[in-house]
């Protein structure tokens, strides 16, 4: 099987050329997602079976000040990746986020309805879901994850989700696209118990300080944990559980 990757020198893209041998991860300098020739170009010339589209714009502050870079890469180079995997008949798996629900209630379930969106980046991944289905064979992964270290002085107390860290998110990422072919689910949702980000910080970074969502300088949602019953028994599936 061959998989070509978007995005690879990304957080989560580095951590998939690492884990999976023989993935073909074009540069942007290659392939520029925004252009559909030069993405067609490139897919149709390696052919791939599947396609992981990891690549996006994600600084969710930034988003705000700068919509249309962010509206380009999120939602206008998913439209183009689609269209690249329809025309060689690959299956697209579309890197998604937590963040495309609105965080009142938590523990969402790859059917719930999802918004309203509660600030920019939240629409554009949310746009490039539906992006995605345009795709004849796709599976969309909802996941959110931080670097290996806590980047941050401040972590706030006040916001939950399934987050955690790219070392721990990524394996199980590789293991959903090495076995793309074999699962049937339009949907995924791969993350790791509902925690604040100020508990999930600590675990890197002791001294972490505590803040609330109310210092981000960009409306956050307040609970976006994802419930993963779905993926535990694609997973038990997969291993002839």
């Amino acid at each position: 099987m061959k998989i070509l990757l978007t995005g690879g020198s990304g957080r989560l893209g580095t951590e998939l050329r690492a884990l999976i041998p023989g993935i073909v991860a074009p540069t942007s300098a290659e392939m520029n997602l925004t252009d559909v020739a030069a993405v067609l170009e490139v897919v149709g010339r390696e052919r791939p079976d599947v396609i992981v589209h990891a690549a996006a714009y994600t600084n969710v502050g930034g988003a705000e000040k700068d919509r249309e870079a962010c509206w380009n890469a999120n939602v206008v180079g998913t439209r183009n990746v689609a269209a690249a995997a329809n025309a060689v008949g690959a299956k697209l798996i579309h890197i998604s986020t937590d963040y495309v629900f609105d965080g009142r209630t938590g523990g969402y379930r790859e059917g719930d309805t999802p918004g309203p969106v509660v600030n920019y980046y939240s629409l554009t991944k949310l746009v490039a879901e539906e992006a995605a289905r345009a795709a004849r064979e796709h599976l969309i992964l909802r996941t959110s994850f931080r670097p290996r270290e806590f980047a941050y002085p401040v972590a706030f107390s006040d916001v939950y989700t399934g987050q955690d860290y790219v070392d721990i998110i990524a394996p199980e990422i590789a293991l959903a696209v090495t076995n793309a072919l074999a699962i049937q689910d339009e949907v995924l949702h791969i993350v790791t118990e509902r925690k604040s980000v100020y508990e999930l910080a600590r675990r890197r970074r002791p001294d972490v300080q505590e803040g609330t969502r109310a210092q981000a300088g960009v409306t956050l949602p307040g609970d976006v944990s994802l419930n993963t019953d779905r993926w535990v028994e694609v997973k038990a599936a997969l291993s002839g559980g």
